[in-house]
């Protein structure tokens, strides 16, 4: 062969293999093949249109734009957002990625985002109308366009009929802002006549709290000059409302971070035929014109009657007061057991000025454990913390609750340093409360909790 042929021999091989290595997939991670997966598993239940993420995840167009920014958030672990420590307790609904989910994304963007072959995508969830658990079986909602007047924060009382002729056994309930941009958070109550059983989520219905509040419009706030008492959990602890004991809680509640309420397996919750329901809706301050907002709630029916009765109970600490300045401020919440039950998840309830805050257990033998710490809590993130395993707990058991608020300037979310806070309604005064569900120890085995999101 002469040297003329042997030279456009080997450009032909090297024309084709440039060619060759045009069309070759790219050897890293694509969106369509190793991203989306990821995006579907662990994000797109807040992040898709007409959710409470500022931007949809489920396909390639909508999410290139935000690649650098998901990746810090991943990489600090700022998203999934998750704030349990991780040496303390199990968790069912842990959203984390795992360090090969985070590698993945990470390298993704380094490699510039490619998008890959669009064949290589999985089918994205489907989300019936926006519903998150699917087509509910009833809707009931507030009964009205509620307008939301620019300027203050509102707490609304909406009481509406169920028009049950007969008796309804829950499995999961899902409350659906009608405006995200107005509603922050949402309970969902049972109305009873009897007030003691109404003395919930609220302070309309508090008449033994009554005494030490102020009413201004839709909202309510200690008195200035009511009892100080941050330790809840004191030998000497006065006989103040709420103080002691537990509240019952609510049937369902919508909070920024938190999923659809899905009992676990076996447990459901009973809304007796004529029931009336009572949405308890915190509408945040807003600018500019009224809003129009008609939140209502998705019921899902249980096949039938279940093997036990799912609760809540809410404690609260009223009594509060946090000084001017002060940088890690203690207060107090303690519950003693009076009968043996299964603990199964918690969702604590702070302000601007929460810190972090413990949930710890101590049986009636002395020793202790903590079952949830929350060191860094997030206002905008209000989650709930559902145990991988129910925790049973003994008759004459106390469940310690220590909350940290900083009311400091060190606070980048400080409102007001220069204030002294009590406990209030709007978002620039504090609370302090926990929504914890339990079983009543059955006398089978106990059940699994169940993972949130399911479907």
């Amino acid at each position: 062969m002469r040297l003329r042929d042997l030279s456009l021999l080997a450009a032909g091989r090297l024309v084709g293999l440039v060619l060759m290595a045009s069309t070759a997939p790219a050897a890293g991670p694509t969106f369509s093949k190793h991203v989306a997966p990821i995006f579907y598993k662990r994000c797109v239940a807040c992040h898709r249109p007409r959710d409470i993420a500022p931007m949809s995840l489920l396909d390639y167009k909508s999410a290139r734009p935000w690649a650098k920014a998901i990746r810090e958030s991943v990489v600090k672990k700022r998203m999934p957002p998750w704030f349990a420590d991780p040496h303390h307790g199990r968790f069912a609904n842990d959203p984390s990625l795992t360090a090969e989910e985070v590698a993945t994304i990470r390298d993704w963007v380094e490699a510039g985002a490619p998008e890959g072959d669009p064949r290589d995508l999985p089918p994205a969830p489907k989300f019936v109308d926006g519903w998150a658990l699917g087509k509910p079986d009833i809707v009931i909602d507030i009964g009205e366009d509620h307008v939301v007047t620019p300027g203050e924060d509102a707490y609304e009382h909406f009481v509406v009929p169920t028009n049950f002729t007969e008796g309804k056994w829950i499995r999961a309930a899902e409350i659906r802002p009608g405006n995200r941009q107005v509603v922050h958070h949402v309970h969902v109550l049972l109305v009873t006549d009897d007030l003691k059983m109404m003395e919930v989520a609220s302070t309309k219905n508090m008449p033994s709290l009554a005494q030490y509040l102020i009413r201004e419009g839709k909202l309510s706030r200690i008195r200035p000059d009511a009892p100080v008492w941050n330790d809840g959990c004191a030998p000497d602890t006065p006989d103040l409302p709420f103080l002691r004991g537990a509240q019952e809680g609510g049937l369902a509640a919508f909070l920024p971070g938190r999923p659809p309420d899905v009992f676990p397996e076996g447990t459901a919750k009973w809304i007796p035929p004529g029931a009336k329901l009572e949405f308890v809706i915190h509408y945040a301050r807003i600018s500019g014109a009224p809003q129009t907002d008609r939140t209502s709630v998705g019921l899902y029916l249980a096949p039938g009657p279940p093997k036990q009765v799912l609760r809540r109970m809410d404690l609260r600490n009223f009594f509060l007061r946090i000084p001017a300045g002060a940088p890690s401020q203690q207060v107090r919440r303690c519950y003693d057991f009076e009968q043996d039950k299964l603990l199964l998840s918690f969702t604590p309830h702070m302000h601007y000025r929460g810190k972090d805050i413990t949930y710890e257990l101590e049986t009636p033998e002395g020793s202790r454990e903590i079952l949830l710490r929350v060191p860094r809590y997030d206002f905008n993130w209000q989650l709930v913390y559902r145990l991988q395993e129910p925790k049973l707990v003994k008759k004459g058991s106390r469940l310690i609750v220590t909350a940290h608020y900083d009311n400091s300037p060190n606070n980048p979310f400080n409102p007001d340093p220069s204030q002294t806070i009590r406990w209030g309604d709007k978002s620039e005064e504090e609370m302090m409360t926990s929504w914890i569900e339990y079983l009543d120890v059955p006398s089978s085995p106990p059940l699994r909790a169940q993972r949130s999101g399911a479907r």
